[in-house]
């Protein structure tokens, strides 16, 4: 069967090929470089998506191209369609489409899903989601444009105020495994926090950080700033390691680390790629509803991915 990667041959998607070929999927590199794209693709050309769909089981949108019409192409050939996006917009418009798409697919929304939820089996309360992710990791131009389009934007929290990106910060006791320091984390609009406190009935909130404070710390300057943006940096200084932590209100928690968020990225991707070939869902289904984060203890571990209580 074929998978296709939109973006194939980008920062994330190169390797959601490799794994899925490692895998033995027969995945395929799509996008508008004829000489890295196994199919030559423009994604603004909806005809031309539509027919290169022919014979293909899945597709992963890893081009950062939110255009729900990819989404609604693919749900109506009856074709699961992936997207690794976190734009909190984006993803509720995913979760109109009559059809198979699975959202929450990768390290944030992906893995901190899974973390949460499995928190969340065994307290009933509120969970905080904390995402440290490696400044100095040259993480593709879709990510750094991502996080520099939260400054100055608004999100609701569960108490239903609105919350300002990249402010009230939180102190999060992180592991030792993780290579970070215990720091504070700001308050950040990652989609599945919206998505878990519906469905549980309970409030969980999501917190970003950098690896160095500096690097935090410039979050929140330019979030009261945001027409300093443009002389932000697209690269600080800093590592490529990242952790991700779920905790309760009790203090238990799970967490998740490794080094390089692109490939962490991935290897939840082609996990999910598999689950969804498998289970065939016939309606917008988030990646807590056909993973567990046991069932990807494994495969985390083979790629160097630690995993821990």
């Amino acid at each position: 069967m074929n998978v296709l990667v939109l973006g194939g041959y980008g920062a994330v998607g190169e390797h959601v090929v490799r794994l899925l070929r490692a895998d033995g999927l027969s995945a395929l590199a799509a996008g508008r470089d004829p000489a890295r794209a196994d199919v030559v693709l423009d994604l603004s050309d909806i005809d031309s998506f539509a027919k290169a769909l022919d014979g293909v089981a899945a597709v992963v949108n890893c081009a950062g191209a939110e255009d729900v019409r990819l989404a609604e192409v693919c749900a109506g050939r009856g074709i699961p369609f992936l997207d690794i996006s976190a734009t909190s917009a984006y993803v509720q418009s995913l979760e109109q489409v009559t059809g198979p798409v699975v959202l929450g697919v990768g390290l944030a929304p992906g893995l901190t899903t899974l973390l949460a939820v499995d928190v969340l089996s065994g307290h009933r309360g509120p969970v905080d989601i904390m995402i440290g992710l490696g400044s100095g990791e040259q993480h593709g131009a879709a990510a750094t444009a991502w996080t520099y389009g939260l400054l100055g934007q608004h999100f609701p929290d569960p108490d239903g105020t609105a919350i300002r990106n990249f402010t009230r910060p939180q102190r999060f006791e992180v592991p030792k495994e993780s290579g970070y320091k215990p720091a504070a984390a700001l308050r950040a609009d990652f989609a599945d926090q919206h998505r878990l406190t519906r469905e549980f009935g309970v409030p969980v909130r999501t917190y970003l950080r950098m690896d160095t404070r500096l690097a935090t710390m410039g979050l929140t300057l330019l979030t009261k700033a945001p027409a300093l943006r443009a002389l932000a940096p697209k690269r600080m200084p800093g590592s490529d390691k990242w952790v991700v932590l779920a905790r309760s209100s009790n203090s238990s928690a799970r967490w998740a680390a490794g080094r390089g968020q692109s490939v962490a990225t991935a290897v939840v991707t082609a996990a999910a790629v598999r689950a969804a070939v498998l289970r065939q869902p016939t309606a917008p289904t988030w990646i807590h509803e056909i993973l567990r984060i046991d069932d990807l203890r494994d495969t985390l571990r083979d790629n160097e991915i630690t995993l821990g209580h």
